[in-house]
């Protein structure tokens, strides 16, 4: 295995502008041997939900000890919390806004460790931006665990359960249906809910969604396997690769067509 290490980035400061390409140079002249990847740079801006889908269902690719720095982050300059975080598998670096809740999710809190970024000496300045915490603590920051800077040293220690969480509506489940949430949108329209697909394999099911801008009535929408189960424009609910019921239309965009948004209520039926 290569001791190479692996800081990935993640954040809504897409790339017409340099934000992005002055973070990479921060870590480099920290360690120019570490490889960095980038996840995504277009999330929609300020989007904590879709910050925290991305970020959740990339998560699980990458090797042990990768770091993940997320800056999506509304509150920059304020009194929010900036954090790095120790798990089994790899360590987070961001804000302290919920963003890092999907991948926290589930986990025991006795195999987390949390600082708060208090230590100037392993930011770029000890008088950093109050708009661009990106370049002048995260970065830098990321740059300093993955050279091998022990978490102790970047803070204080603070309890996890104090970590802001950004929780979807949760799922109700009776007999006859399930309901759930629009947790994320992604490039293609596709409306991806929080119901996953354990609840759902091999049983006959459809999605009833109810829009009151485009809909008199609730819409049901027939399942499937893939996109191409249904004619060209038409919504289908399928299984998608991330493992949750999504609503896609074959060869277009479901959420022109539905108009939904993040946090609709949607509702799974059996038949």
């Amino acid at each position: 295995m290569s001791d190479k290490k692996i800081i990935t980035l993640l954040t809504d400061f897409g790339l017409k502008d340099v934000y992005v390409g002055v973070m990479k140079g921060v870590i480099s002249q920290i360690n120019s041997n570490i490889k960095v990847i980038d996840l995504t740079h277009q999330i929609p801006p300020q989007n904590l939900f879709a910050a925290r889908f991305c970020l959740q269902n990339a998560y699980p690719y990458f090797p042990a000890e990768t770091v993940h720095v997320a800056v999506v982050d509304p509150g920059v300059g304020s009194n929010r919390k900036a954090i790095a975080i120790q798990l089994p598998t790899g360590f987070l670096v961001g804000p302290d806004n919920g963003i890092f809740s999907g991948v926290l999710e589930g986990l025991e809190i006795e195999n987390i460790e949390v600082v708060s970024l208090t230590n100037s000496e392993y930011w770029r300045t000890k008088t950093p931006s109050t708009t661009f915490h990106g370049r002048d603590i995260f970065a830098p920051v990321a740059a300093h665990i993955g050279s091998g800077v022990k978490l102790e040293n970047l803070g204080e220690k603070i309890n996890p359960d104090s970590l802001v969480k950004l929780p979807l509506n949760d799922i109700t489940i009776t007999e006859s249906n399930i309901v759930g949430c629009v947790q994320h949108i992604d490039h293609f329209g596709n409306i991806i809910t929080n119901i996953s697909s354990s609840y759902v394999i091999e049983n006959n099911w459809s999605i009833i969604v109810n829009n009151n801008a485009n809909f008199s009535a609730a819409k049901t929408i027939s399942s499937g396997n893939t996109y191409a189960d249904c004619k060209s424009g038409e919504l289908i609910t399928i299984i998608g690769s991330h493992g949750f019921v999504e609503i896609a239309a074959n060869g277009g965009s479901a959420e022109e067509q539905l108009n939904l948004k993040y946090g609709d209520k949607v509702e799974i039926h059996w038949f």
